[in-house]
This record gives C-alpha cells, sequence and structure tokens, in this order.
C-alpha cells in the first residue's frame, strides 16, 4: 500500500467547520484516525488494476435492456409546461413577487 498524507488535527477542524460540525477535544483525534482510514482505504482502491473493467451502468440503459420493464418504471423524458409563476406567488406565504421568502436556517 502507498503512503497517506495524514489529516491534521488543524484539517479537521476546518473540515468541521465548513460541514457546519461542532466536534468536541475528545472527538476531533477519532476524527483524524476515521478520516485517515478512509484516506487509506481509497489509497488501496487507487492501486487496483481496472483495466478492462468496464465502466457502471446507468440504470436507464439497464432498463432499456430488459424489455419488460420499459416504460413501466421511467416516464417519457418530454418537454412539459412549469406550474404559472404568478399563481403560484399569489397563495405563497412570503414572496416578493418573483422569489419564495424563506427564513434563514444556517446561523454562523
Amino acid at each position: 500500500m502507498g503512503e497517506v498524507e495524514a489529516v491534521s488535527l488543524d484539517e479537521v477542524r476546518r473540515v468541521a467547520e465548513l460541514a457546519n460540525l461542532e466536534l468536541t477535544a475528545e472527538e476531533e483525534p477519532r476524527m483524524q484516525r476515521d478520516l485517515n482510514a478512509i484516506l487509506g482505504h481509497i489509497a488501496e482502491l487507487n492501486e487496483l488494476d481496472t483495466t478492462g473493467v468496464p465502466a457502471m451502468a446507468q440504470v436507464g440503459e439497464i432498463l432499456a435492456e430488459t424489455k419488460d420493464l420499459v416504460g413501466s418504471s421511467l416516464r417519457v423524458d418530454a418537454v412539459r409546461p412549469s406550474v404559472d409563476r404568478a399563481a403560484v406567488m399569489a397563495v405563497a406565504p412570503e414572496t416578493d413577487g418573483r422569489f419564495f421568502k424563506v427564513p434563514k436556517v444556517i446561523e454562523r
């Protein structure tokens, strides 16, 4: 296995800040250990030879190959008219006429 650059406690704190998490002093080293373990597993995966391994299929492609499922699970992807903005804004609890107004949910 290749050498993995360790995640520092400062980096753990920065990631926690970006994720809006409040880690205790006891949780920080555990998070550091977990993040380093994850990066170690990723490093192992990066060492695997994937030559000749086909790319993963999309669900739509899989369903298209199964004749009896086509049409019963997915609707036709067609352009349709949207909801009338004026009608929606007329019944919205708070609006400026163009956008919905919502309460702030993230405090910093």
